[in-house]
């Protein structure tokens, strides 16, 4: 067996077991960001991995997609300081047509993600973030979304979740876009003395 397959195989085994994340929420109204502004917003792709049974998508097709999921995400935060997102594509797997209760896989899409203070003029994460998004349950995917949506449709909600996992993770680092520190790391700094 190739080592490229092996290596993808767990991604494709917790497709089929699981859909981790929560559907995309898009429309939903925008969080605070502090004083993000989204500068560049650049999408890698460059012959990533493919699971095992899946759809093929272009690479150029994955870098449409991701592209507008990220700017619809963060393109209408109007901060006052410049952040450039920069995500590569690892590898992905878009469900094919399964034989129900046999045979159901889901999407999967892995990507490395950096987020670049344009100011600092370097990443605010000293590695790449990896993040392994998976479809969401729904109606759509519960089955196998391979039966219910097109290629098309499952690059759209990959990339959308994929978007808002990035948002999350933001999020998670609040003194990245100037925002107070979360709870718990602001009672660490006050127990610490800091």
């Amino acid at each position: 067996m190739p080592r490229r397959l092996v290596r993808f195989l767990p991604l494709a085994f917790l497709a089929l077991l699981a859909a981790c994340a929560a559907p995309a929420d898009v429309d939903e109204p925008p969080v605070d960001m502090g004083n993000f502004h989204l500068g560049y917003n650049i999408v890698v792709v460059d012959n990533p991995e493919i699971g095992p049974f899946s759809r093929k998508a272009s690479d150029e097709e994955w870098k449409e997609v991701l592209t507008e999921a990220i700017d619809r995400r963060f393109g209408g935060y109007d901060g006052d300081k410049l952040y450039h997102i920069g995500i590569k594509v690892d590898a992905y797997a878009l469900a094919v047509p399964g034989i129900p209760l046999v045979f159901t896989p889901n999407s999967v899409l892995v990507l490395t993600v950096s987020i670049w203070d344009d100011a600092a003029g370097k990443p605010l994460n000293e590695e790449p973030k990896a993040f392994t998004v998976f479809e969401g349950l729904s109606g759509k995917t519960l089955v196998s979304s391979g039966l219910t949506q097109t290629r098309k449709q499952q690059m759209t909600r990959l990339a959308n979740n994929a978007a808002r996992m990035i948002q999350e993770w933001i999020l998670e680092n609040p003194e990245w876009v100037g925002l107070p520190p979360l709870p718990d790391k602001a009672g660490e700094e006050a127990a610490s003395g800091n």
